[in-house]
């Protein structure tokens, strides 16, 4: 077998050869049959010094996670009903008193029945104070301003808006480059409060300074934004072609520490202790990406610089993507044959009974979210050249390059074959362990009967060839 070094041991051992089994984590959802394929509708994104989102990376968001597709031809209850997809019904965007009042009927709508398709989503909106009048007009078209003053509400700025003085809104209005007079009353302290927050961007000016109606461009921004106000779009620390990226990645790193969650971790070790896995790793649901699968790749290591450099060598290959940085644990068994263990902050250990350790060692995944399915589809012959050992000469390789490197996609992937995860959950925090599928329903009944209670799941995902020949027992 070719050598492993001490870095890469934490990763490597939490695979039993025998049994097929890995504790690495993965934050994946079920995935879709079909290998990845470019198609026109994920065109490249451009790459300038400070990305902003646009109009399409916000629809092509809103359409994978939620289904929503507006028209170009846009109505009122168009707009109503996607934005009651995307808030959560117990939204406090309302006061308490307010809210329980609204709850105790449904409002009398004088131009929507219950039968309207409309209904409901504006129920949703009336009873979290976004829309107060009983009147909809949900087949007229969306104007610009109305779109505004639902989605700076629904962003939850309500209570922000109304503190603004007449000076105060005056100045913003000054900013969109409209008249005082033209938005009056609470109207204008909404509008003002959109544009102070940046729920409006600066591309959104010109459209709001010619009102009339809006387009589809204009309500998939503000939809977009409501959802970044909310928490509820992409969870990332910045995109590969920032400047500060790799400053970003050191701080995630320096903050994470070993993930203790000692209830969830309780059950795993015992799993270890029945040999039902020989491994696995801990994290912290708070941290998911929310990315959009089709465009995700997961990647996980252990030692910072080699992020960096991978960071860089992306950029180097012309690939710009969003970045997740994902703190976990891996836990495997330290035989005692191996020697004395030597803890540090990062590397911990516990004794148990027949004389062999359980190690804990700190550990990351980056999530990538490319620009389009090519790119991803061409990260893998970037690794295959540039990040994997195939000998002891390492020299033309980024700096801790493993034997065998870890990525993996929710969705299909050209030449990728699929594995299985097991995942065990108690609140945020969740280990897994991946397996090959023949050896999934083991894992997972064995997790059951150790925590009957717990969240138990398994699925199945996409990782690339030289991790899978190494759950085959190969080793390279």
């Amino acid at each position: 077998m070719k050598k492993i070094t001490q870095f890469t041991l934490a990763a490597l051992l939490a695979a039993p050869v025998t049994i097929g089994s890995l504790s690495l984590p993965a934050s994946v959802s079920a995935a879709s049959a079909s290998p990845v394929v470019p198609s026109a509708s994920q065109t490249a994104k451009a790459t300038p010094s400070v990305y902003t989102d646009s109009a399409a990376d916000y629809a092509q968001f809103l359409q994978a996670k939620y289904g929503i597709q507006l028209p170009q031809q846009l109505t009122k209850g168009d707009f109503i009903q996607a934005i009651a997809a995307i808030i959560e019904t117990n939204q406090a965007a309302v006061s308490t008193e307010e809210a329980s009042d609204s709850q105790n009927q449904a409002p009398a709508f004088t131009d929507l029945s219950s039968g309207d398709s409309t209904y409901d989503a504006a129920i949703t909106l009336h009873n979290n104070g976004i829309l107060s009048g009983m009147e909809v007009r949900a087949n007229e078209p969306l104007s610009t301003y109305a779109a505004v003053f639902i989605a700076v509400k629904a962003a939850g700025f309500k209570e922000l808006a109304y503190t603004y003085p007449e000076e105060k809104t005056k100045q913003a209005l000054t900013k969109l480059g409209i008249s005082p007079n033209r938005v009056q009353g609470q109207a204008a302290q909404e509008l003002a409060a959109a544009i102070d927050t940046g729920l409006v961007p600066e591309s959104l000016y010109p459209a709001l300074r010619k009102g009339g109606a809006a387009s589809a461009d204009f309500a998939n921004i503000l939809l977009g934004r409501v959802l970044t106000s909310q928490g509820k779009y992409k969870h990332e620390i910045g995109r590969s072609g920032d400047a500060d990226i790799y400053s970003k990645l050191y701080a995630a790193y320096r903050t994470a520490d070993l993930i203790e969650a000692p209830e969830l971790r309780e059950i795993v070790d015992q799993a270890l202790r029945n040999d039902l896995v020989t491994g696995y790793n801990l994290k912290d649901s708070r941290f998911d990406s929310n990315f959009i699968d089709e465009l995700t790749l997961t990647y996980g290591h252990d030692d910072i610089k080699h992020a960096v450099q991978l960071i860089g060598l992306l950029r180097s290959e012309d690939i710009d993507a969003d970045v997740q940085f994902q703190p976990k644990t891996s836990a495997f068994i330290y035989l005692k044959e191996w020697g004395e263990p030597k803890e540090t902050p990062d590397y911990k250990v516990t004794q148990i009974e027949n004389g062999n350790y359980i190690a804990y060692a700190k550990e990351y995944d980056i999530q990538f979210e490319f620009n389009n399915t090519a790119d991803k589809a061409r990260f893998n012959d970037i690794i295959l050249k540039y990040a994997k050992k195939n000998s002891d000469d390492a020299s033309a390789l980024i700096y801790a390059s493993w034997w065998q490197p870890l990525y993996y996609s929710p969705t299909a992937v050209q030449d990728y074959p699929v594995i299985s995860n097991n995942k065990i959950a108690l609140g945020n925090y969740y280990a897994q362990s991946f397996s090959l599928k023949e050896n999934a329903k083991g894992i997972q009944e064995g997790f059951r009967k150790l925590a009957p209670d717990a969240d138990v799941t398994s699925y199945n995902f996409w990782v690339d060839q030289p991790f899978f020949n190494y759950l085959n027992g190969e080793s390279e």
